[in-house]
C-alpha cells in the first residue's frame, strides 16, 4: 500500500510534535530513586556521629533530652541518653532488623519486637522506626513524582506508597525537596484513609564539617493536638573510623 506524501507529511509532522513535546521531559525528568536515597542518608553516610538535643512539648509538659548518635551506613545505629538525670545512661542498638533498649535504673537490655517499631521513642512524637531506620523510603516505598502545577517551581513533589511487603501504619508519604540540593523541606504523612496525621519539618541549614544540613527538625502530628517534637543537631561528624564495638550489645551497657 502505498502512503500519499499529504499523509507521510502528516504522519511527520505529529512525530515531530511529539517527539518535541517527549523529549524534553524525559530529558528534565529527575532521579527519583537518587533522591529519596539522598534523604534516606541525609544524616548517615559510612559513618557517622552527631550530638543533639530532643525537646518534646505537649500541651501539660516540656522535656527535652541531650543525646549522642552514631550510624554505619544504613545498617546499624547506636543512640545514647546524656540527661536529664533521670533518662541518662538509657541506650538504643538497631543492627539490620533487630533493636535493643538498654534501661540502667534496671540494668537490662529489652529488645523491641517488629511490632512495636511505629511506636514512640522516649515519649516523643518521632517512632523508633524514625530514629533508628529500620526501613529506607528508597527500598520499602514505590515512588512518583506528583505534579507541581500550581506549587513552588523550586522543589521536587514526591509520592511515597508503601509496598506490599512493607509493615507500615502510612498509607502514602508526601516529600517536599530542593531541586538544587534534594534537601527535603517537609514530610507529610497520612493513613490508609487519606488523612494527614503528620508532618515533619526540616529548617535552619548549618555547615557541619563541610557538609550542609538542616540542623532541626520538627514533628507535629495532628492527631495529639499541642503537642510538637524538636530535634537539633549541635554537632555533626562523617566518615571517621568508630571503635570496633559501637554497634554491639556490650556497649549498651557501658558507663560513659
Amino acid at each position: 500500500m502505498k502512503i500519499k506524501v499529504s499523509d507521510f507529511v502528516r504522519i511527520m509532522v505529529v512525530l515531530f510534535l511529539f517527539l518535541f513535546d517527549v523529549i524534553p521531559a524525559l530529558a528534565e525528568a529527575p532521579d527519583l530513586a537518587k533522591i529519596i536515597d539522598e534523604i534516606d542518608k541525609l544524616y548517615r553516610s559510612e559513618t557517622s556521629y552527631s550530638s543533639m538535643e530532643m525537646t518534646i512539648d505537649n500541651p501539660n509538659w516540656t522535656r527535652t533530652l541531650k543525646l549522642e548518635a552514631w550510624t554505619e551506613g544504613m545498617e546499624k545505629t547506636f543512640f545514647h541518653i546524656l540527661s536529664p538525670k533521670k533518662d541518662k545512661g538509657i541506650a538504643t542498638l538497631r543492627i539490620g532488623n533487630e533493636m535493643w533498649n538498654y534501661f540502667p535504673k534496671i540494668n537490662k537490655v529489652m529488645k523491641v519486637p517488629p511490632s512495636m517499631m511505629m511506636g514512640s521513642w522516649m515519649g516523643s512524637d518521632f517512632t523508633n522506626d524514625d530514629i533508628v531506620k529500620e526501613s529506607t523510603f528508597l527500598e520499602d516505598y514505590d515512588r512518583r513524582l506528583l505534579t507541581a502545577e500550581g506549587k513552588a517551581p523550586d522543589y521536587h513533589y514526591i509520592e511515597l506508597r508503601p509496598k506490599e511487603s512493607t509493615v507500615t501504619v502510612w498509607g502514602k508519604i508526601e516529600i517536599k525537596v530542593r531541586k538544587d540540593t534534594y534537601t527535603p523541606v517537609q514530610i507529610d504523612y497520612f493513613d490508609e484513609k487519606g488523612r494527614k496525621i503528620r508532618i515533619q519539618t526540616f529548617s535552619d541549614i548549618k555547615d557541619f564539617n563541610g557538609r550542609k544540613l538542616p540542623s532541626r527538625m520538627d514533628m507535629i502530628p495532628f492527631n495529639k493536638k499541642g503537642r510538637k517534637t524538636t530535634i537539633r543537631y549541635l554537632e555533626a561528624d562523617f566518615d571517621k573510623e568508630l571503635p570496633f564495638d559501637t554497634f554491639s550489645l556490650s556497649n549498651l551497657k557501658r558507663i560513659r
